[in-house]
């Protein structure tokens, strides 16, 4: 048997092969990595993993040789993987994992986000994964997420399990047009971007910080007057690719005022991942709107992913807000009872947020919004502030369906 293990982290598929027993897993890379040793989380009793390029020991022989893989069916649905480091440390990243008997679907190329984004999930989709509800992609057959962003988890959820219905919505007008020409229109698109990028790569230092100026006045333009084109779409991407640090923020008057980033090749066009993502959407109901547009879709066979603009830990932590409209103190309060009310409809619901307690331990706002709730303290690197000492490891929250 031959599985596929695909690491979010570097965009990297591994394949191995594998034999299956009643307590373990072995996977025998065929791409060299680093020996790890972990735990796979599942809906079957819990099984053990080896991914080894090459080494046995001796524990791990015996295990091999007590193995029947003509005898035992493993299970079909893998969450998560942790792993501890050489050296014993403890490390988390984000893998999935599919057996070769699954469908077609999942062993096909793998879409991701097409941005970057303020708060994006990539980095610890393994541990939002962790939470997914057990019926997903079985008696669990929609998702919605209203606050889709850079759709990290979307992609994941679309990758991993075969879905009826699928639901995504956010308030910046310009994302939403970008994920429906993806959708509706990726050749042209990519033609587009593809001019784009080559105007942009082939001008020296000063000529590209020209190039970035007149395209950040131009998309403003269309921007004011609510343009729909493929311009508009091509232009917000170009933006995004080229900006400093993917930041999508704008001024009192509505206009995009993020500074050109300092990167020697950026990747404007990446046309096989546009391709993916527009194959993955074409199913996919896209929403300008708030989350409260999401009510008549979210039922009791939904589950469904809310990442509001975080509340903020500091003054500064609100620069990467992409909205003119704040999401102050009362904003998190009316989605926490949005959330009551989608959960008691009977909605597996999952949310993100800060933790109030990286910077004051007494500030409990969140622990008593979703007292009903099960929540999570999770460790995340988050990379994009207005100051580079704000940079750093801090806890975010997850908190399920209680």
């Amino acid at each position: 048997m031959v599985l596929v293990m695909f690491d979010s982290c570097v965009s990297r598929v591994w394949q191995f092969n594998a034999v299956w027993s009643q307590k373990a897993l072995c996977l025998h890379a065929q791409n060299p990595i680093p020996a790890w040793q972990g735990h796979h989380l599942c809906e079957k009793p819990l099984f053990h993993a080896i991914i080894d390029p090459g080494v046995v020991t001796n524990e791990e022989q015996e295990t091999k040789n007590r193995m029947q893989p003509s005898k035992l069916q493993p299970p079909t649905t893998w969450r998560t993987m942790a792993l501890p480091k050489d050296g014993g440390q403890k490390h988390e990243s984000n893998f999935a994992i599919w057996d070769n008997h699954m469908n077609a679907s999942a062993r096909s190329p793998l879409a991701k986000p097409f941005v970057k984004w303020a708060g994006g999930k990539s980095q610890i989709l393994d541990k939002i994964r962790a939470k997914y509800p057990a019926g997903l992609g079985n008696g669990i057959n929609k998702y919605a997420e209203p606050f889709v962003g850079g759709g990290a988890v979307l992609f994941d959820v679309l990758n991993l399990y075969p879905l009826d219905k699928v639901y995504i919505s956010d308030i910046n007008r310009e994302l939403v047009h970008a994920y429906i020409t993806i959708r509706e229109n990726v050749g042209g698109l990519v033609r587009a971007l593809t001019d784009f990028q080559q105007e942009y790569l082939s001008a020296g230092a000063e000529k590209r910080k020209s190039i970035y100026y007149e395209k950040r006045e131009r998309f403003n333009a269309l921007k004011l007057a609510q343009d729909c084109s493929l311009e508009l779409a091509a232009l917000f991407i170009f933006l995004n690719k080229t900006c400093f640090n993917g930041l999508y923020r704008v001024n009192a008057k509505g206009g995009y005022n993020v500074p050109q980033g300092k990167y020697h090749n950026p990747c404007v066009c990446d046309e096989e991942n546009l391709r993916m993502v527009s194959s993955k959407l074409q199913k996919v109901t896209i929403v300008h709107g708030d989350y409260k547009s999401s009510q008549a879709f979210i039922d009791d066979k939904t589950f469904a992913y809310f990442d509001p603009p975080y509340r903020p830990l500091s003054v500064t932590a609100s620069f990467t807000s992409y909205a003119q409209d704040g999401f102050d103190d009362t904003a998190q309060s009316e989605l926490a009872g949005f959330i009551d009310e989608m959960s008691e409809r009977g909605a597996f619901v999952l949310a993100s947020n800060s933790d109030p307690k990286n910077t004051d331990e007494t500030d409990d706002f969140f622990d008593r919004l979703y007292a009903k709730h099960d929540i999570s303290r999770i460790d995340a690197l988050r990379a994009i502030n207005s100051v580079g000492n704000g940079r750093g490891r801090i806890r975010e929250l997850l908190i399920a369906s209680g």
